[in-house]
Order: C-alpha cells, then sequence, then structure tokens
C-alpha cells in the first residue's frame, strides 16, 4: 500500500495455525482481523479451547516447516529456543513401516517436535506482534455479507454487540473442521459446491509421560510402529515423540474395530500389542503426566471450493478445506504451503486484484491435492473403511509404491526419496524420476534390519537392557544396531 492508496481491510476467520500464518501474507496488503470464537492463550504455551486435537502428537514436517519459515523468518529458532526438538529423519527416528524397519542414516529430511500448544503459541506471538494484525476474540462469525458475485464482510456476533457488521476487501475462512463456509456461501446463493469423505473409522488417545533421566540429553529417537494396510485387520499403532520439558508424547490410533480406549490401565497393553512391542516396552514403568485423551472424528474430508463458482473477495485455507487422518501429519504442512502459494500469488498480483479470492483458492489444491491422495489411497484399505473408492489403475501404482517402501528399507537413495515426499517436501511425482525408478526396479529387502535400530547407548538410558522383574520393560523384541550418522544440517537445507 502506498499513501496515494486507501487502506485495505483483510478479515480472518479462525485464530488456528493456517488463520494466524494467512494474516501474517495478508499484513503485507492490508490491515487484518482476526476473528476468533474462543479466548486466545497469552504468554506461556497453553490449550486452545477450539483445538481439543492439540493434546495429540503433532509433527511438523520439513515441507511445512520450510513454507512456515518463508513466511516468518527465523520461526524455526524460536520454536527451538521455547523448546521445541528439531530432529533429523531418518537419523533421529526409529520407524516401522508397513514394509519394515527404516535405517538410521545421515539426515535426508527433518522436523519439529513439540507440543501443539508450543508449536501455536511461538507463531501466535510473532503474528499478533505484526503491524495491522488485531484479534476480535470471544467471537462468532453468523454469517457472510455480500451477494453470489461478492463477499464484502461479516457479521459476527461480539461479547458487546450482536450482528455486528465487519467490511473486509478479503475475507479467509480459517474456521477449521467444524467450518460453516458451505452454509454461508449457500446462504448467498452460491450453489455446487462439492464434498468427498473417506473414514478408516480411525480413533486415537495420546497421554504423556516423563522420560528416562537423560534420555533428552542423548537426543533420544521418535519411535513409531505403523500399521500396515495390505493386511485385512484393523490397523494399529504406537508412537513416541520426545518434546519439551523433558517429556515423552505417546500416542495411540485404531482403525475401525480395533480402536483404542480412554483406560488407562490398557494403553500400554495397547502399545504392546501392536506389530511390535517396542513403544509399549519403552512405556513400561514410565511415570504418566497426564490422563488418556481420546480423539474420534478423524475422517479425511474435502470441500472442493476450488471447482466452485467463488464469490470474489473470500476463499478458504487450512482444515476448512481438508482435513486429513492425523496419523500422517499433513495438515499443518499443506495448510502452510498452500498460504504460502497465496504469497506468492498476492505478492504478483496485489490483494485488489479482481478474482483474487478464486485464484488463491486454486492456488492452494495443488497441496491439498498431493496430501488427500496419500491419505485416502491407504485409509480406504482398512476393514469398514468407507468413502471414495480408488480410481482405475491405482492397483499398478500400488505396487509400484509398495516396491519403493520396501527398497528404503534397504537402499538409502530410496529411504531419501521415500521421505522426500512423506515430509511434503517434494510431490509423489518425484517417485517416478528415473533416477528414482532405477533404484525401485533393484528393490529388494535383502539386508533388512529385523529390530528396532535404537543405538546400545538409548537401549540403555531406556532400561530396555535391565534384567527382568525391573520396571523399565523387558527389552524383547528389539536388537543392536550401529549408530546412526550425520549432523542436522540448517532448517531448509536438509541434503
Amino acid at each position: 500500500m502506498n499513501q496515494s492508496t486507501p487502506p485495505r481491510h483483510a478479515i480472518v476467520i479462525g485464530g488456528s495455525l493456517a488463520g494466524l500464518l494467512a494474516a501474517a501474507v495478508l499484513a503485507e496488503h492490508a490491515t487484518v482481523t482476526v476473528i476468533e470464537a474462543d479466548p486466545l492463550p497469552e504468554g506461556a504455551p497453553a490449550p486452545r479451547r477450539g483445538l481439543p486435537q492439540a493434546r495429540h502428537t503433532h509433527l511438523l514436517w520439513s515441507g511445512g516447516a520450510r513454507a512456515i519459515e518463508q513466511i516468518l523468518p527465523g520461526i524455526t529458532d524460536d520454536w527451538t529456543k521455547a523448546g521445541a526438538i528439531r530432529r533429523s529423519l531418518p537419523t533421529d527416528l526409529v520407524s516401522m513401516t508397513a514394509h519394515g524397519w527404516i535405517p538410521r542414516c545421515e539426515e535426508k529430511q527433518f522436523n519439529i517436535s513439540c507440543s501443539r500448544d508450543l508449536l501455536d503459541s511461538v507463531v501466535r506471538a510473532r503474528v499478533t506482534g505484526l503491524t495491522g494484525v488485531s484479534t476480535l476474540q470471544q467471537s462468532r462469525v453468523r454469517a457472510l455479507e455480500g451477494t453470489a458475485s461478492r463477499v464484502t464482510g461479516v457479521l459476527v456476533d461480539t461479547p458487546e454487540e450482536a450482528g455486528r457488521l465487519l467490511t473486509a476487501d478479503l475475507v479467509i475462512d480459517a474456521s477449521g473442521r467444524g467450518s460453516r463456509a458451505r452454509t454461508w456461501l449457500q446462504a448467498l446463493g452460491v450453489t455446487g459446491i462439492r464434498r468427498a469423505e473417506v473414514d478408516s473409522g480411525l480413533v486415537y488417545a495420546t497421554r504423556i509421560f516423563e522420560a528416562p533421566a537423560g534420555a533428552h540429553e542423548l537426543g533420544f529417537p521418535i519411535v513409531n510402529v505403523q500399521s500396515d494396510p495390505r493386511v485385512p485387520v484393523p490397523g494399529q499403532t504406537a508412537t513416541i515423540v520426545p518434546i519439551e520439558n523433558g517429556q515423552w508424547q505417546a500416542t495411540l490410533s485404531g482403525t475401525r474395530g480395533g480402536q483404542p480406549t480412554g483406560d488407562p490401565d490398557a494403553f500400554i497393553p495397547f502399545a504392546q500389542a501392536v506389530r511390535d512391542p517396542i513403544v509399549g516396552e519403552l512405556l513400561e514403568g514410565r511415570r504418566p503426566l497426564t490422563d488418556v485423551a481420546v480423539t474420534q472424528g478423524t475422517a479425511n474430508r474435502r470441500i472442493y471450493f476450488e471447482k466452485a463458482d467463488l464469490p470474489d473477495g473470500f476463499f478458504a485455507v487450512g482444515d476448512s478445506v481438508a482435513t486429513f487422518n492425523p496419523l500422517y501429519g499433513q495438515g499443518m504442512s499443506v495448510a502452510a504451503q498452500g498460504i504460502l502459494a497465496v504469497r506468492t500469488l498476492l505478492r504478483a498480483k496485489g490483494l485488489e486484484h479482481p478474482g483474487i479470492g478464486r485464484e488463491a483458492q486454486r492456488a492452494i489444491a495443488p497441496q491439498v491435492s498431493t496430501a488427500w491422495e496419500l491419505a485416502t489411497s491407504q485409509d480406504i484399505l482398512y476393514p469398514g473403511a468407507t468413502g471414495m473408492k480408488p480410481r482405475a489403475g491405482t492397483g499398478l501404482l500400488n505396487r509400484y509404491v509398495n516396491r519403493l517402501m520396501t527398497g528404503a528399507t534397504t537402499d538409502e537413495a530410496l529411504t531419501a526419496a521415500l521421505l522426500k515426499v512423506l515430509t511434503m517436501s517434494t510431490a509423489p511425482t518425484h517417485w517416478i524420476r528415473p533416477s528414482v525408478v532405477w533404484h525401485v526396479l533393484r528393490a529388494s529387502d535383502r539386508g533388512a534390519l529385523k529390530a528396532p535400530p535404537l543405538t546400545a547407548a538409548e537401549r540403555a538410558v531406556a532400561g530396555l537392557d535391565r534384567a527382568p522383574g525391573t520396571t523399565s520393560g523387558s527389552g524383547t523384541g528389539t536388537g543392536p544396531t550401529a549408530d546412526p550418522v550425520g549432523p542436522a544440517d540448517a532448517v531448509g537445507q536438509a541434503r
């Protein structure tokens, strides 16, 4: 904006991570009002009432972290100073995929490990401190103002006034899984907004434990046992993520017919009963710091806003557009990458460009489509899953990907290719590059690890090698491996 241009105003509905990132991008072009239904926590990390899933494990993949770093330079350092842990992948990862254990080698990608409360608090402090960004808290949007051709603002109920009209040049819906945007748009006469869903019936349960003394200082890895969707049984997983304050955040999940419960006495036995018992063994005897938090309603759901004739002056981001099975850790990264694409568009054309909202919605769609295909192609395979069936030809593609994932257990080049896509650092088309295909054609599980690749030092600090009868796990199902190698790169510079 320059002095001859009248000030422009943008409204962001929802103080979610996606909403805050959208506000940061829009602040380059307008004053921004973030409307949030609940009070936003201030200061130290604290739960946000409108985000109950924050109690569960959240991993910000390198693809998403790089996008947020571009929107908010220096945010990675801010996270780590606040207690988050930057983890090299697969160096700091002990993961059993559907095809076996991933070998630990020098860094290919990375993630940011911490509680969702910490992650959000750091972003919120940065964004709300930006010039021109303000928040309207404990306020609920009642409707969009405008017509089927143009949105001009919102009607909002605030603590002081019901039905208050706020005008805006652009309105962005970032209100999340419970978004009412389709209803609001239909009230303006907008039709043809298609919705799709794939639901595996997944339920997930999380409990935080005190980590063993010295585990954080040692750099204890993320430990994860995944399910195998090729086997026609409920998919069950178990994961430990070291987070801030010397804690282990443990999450269990199960699809329809094999879900975990909120029973604290059943938590560790469930973890011991998945495809490998290592997570349960690591948790045995650890002091729990919280109750078990359980979340249902985890279906993959997508609203095809980009295919509808949206009114100008409106678009949606984040979970308002698509929600994914949380096991894949895609939501935050997809939202951040989509908003980064919007920033590129706004910088090229400006907020006042005719049809900018519709173009922004289309700019978000490729990131959403990638994550949607990755998540739903797996979830629909589980017993009792409902929703869209795989498209014709996906069987051949799945066989190729299965071969790639098998190779990733023995071939470092395929480990890198797998992680590059799973961390949202590149599109799945990377998997059909000639250099990757060459390795896939030679893929084999010969020499694959037969046990979790924990180092001797990690096994010792976790107490896995103690005599039977102690309270730190039996150590069954584990075996020695070489120490992982490779120093962590700076953000955005993973090999």
